[in-house]
């Protein structure tokens, strides 16, 4: 088990955060040839010394390794430099271009050629408009290769293909970016139903992750966009449960949230 303080070190990552700890796999692992709908639960075959309780003088042994990392949201988006399809070409998508200009949708999905991600590639894909009119740009990611992107792009839907999308498919074969957000399933090699709304700064505001049977909403992915975008230009505002765009905010403060609450 790798300690605390150990880095992923690959020619594609580019790490902007110097916080983040990335988990480095004990073993190289194979695409399982069935895919299951739910992840299992790994196994730890760590010493049971690893378990017990360190002295005073002792540093974390990072057994668990979530009690060493620090939660990604609110923090730097991890950043990466990989190879993607396009308009049935292929590309160069680096995180940080994005900075300063645009909110990104990042979404990792488990595998091309499969069910439930169809589904939700292209359904991102036709509601790219909206998303656009919000200054946001849609990248999605998976450990296949861009040749299986493309291929998957030139089949017709009906036949189970994407068709063409409106953004780009990036293709993380060596694992790399799904490490860095903490979506990949070792034992399996696959991501799971990853997705996190990065600012104009390059800070996650939001994540989501789903377990590999379970599809994501656009409606939610969108909604929550917008009650970010609002408290971004509105700070001293917040969004109650289940804002939209045109209903009462609120203040946080313990007088002022009154009028609110007096008004549900």
């Amino acid at each position: 088990m790798a300690a605390c303080t150990a880095t992923a070190s690959t020619a594609v990552l580019l790490p902007s955060n110097p916080n983040s700890k990335a988990y480095i796999s004990p073993k190289s692992i194979s695409i399982p040839s069935s895919f299951p709908g739910l992840r299992n639960p790994l196994v730890s075959h760590a010493p049971a010394s690893l378990f017990s309780r360190p002295s005073h003088n002792t540093r974390c042994s990072c057994a668990v390794r979530a009690l060493c990392e620090l939660p990604l949201v609110g923090n730097q988006a991890p950043d990466f430099e990989a190879e993607a399809v396009f308009d049935q070409e292929f590309i160069k998508v680096k995180l940080s271009e994005y900075i300063g200009k645009k909110y990104v949708i990042l979404f990792f999905y488990p595998l091309d050629f499969t069910f439930v991600c169809p589904t939700e590639i292209t359904a991102f894909s036709d509601r790219y408009e909206e998303f656009q009119k919000l200054n946001t740009e849609i990248l999605g990611v998976s450990i296949d290769s861009v040749f299986s992107h493309l291929a998957w792009v030139q089949t017709d839907r009906k036949s189970g293909g994407l068709g063409d999308l409106n953004y780009p498919l990036v293709s993380d074969v060596t694992k790399s970016i799904s490490k860095l957000y903490n979506v990949l399933i070792p034992d399996q090699g696959i991501a799971l139903r990853g997705l996190f709304i990065i600012d104009k700064e390059g800070v996650i505001q939001h994540s989501t992750i789903n377990n590999l049977a379970i599809g994501r909403s656009v409606d939610e992915t969108l909604r929550t966009l917008q009650a970010l975008q609002y408290v971004q230009e509105n700070p001293d505002e917040v969004c109650p449960a289940g804002w939209k765009p045109g209903d009462k905010s609120m203040k946080p403060d313990p007088k002022l949230s009154k009028d609110y609450f007096a008004q549900i």
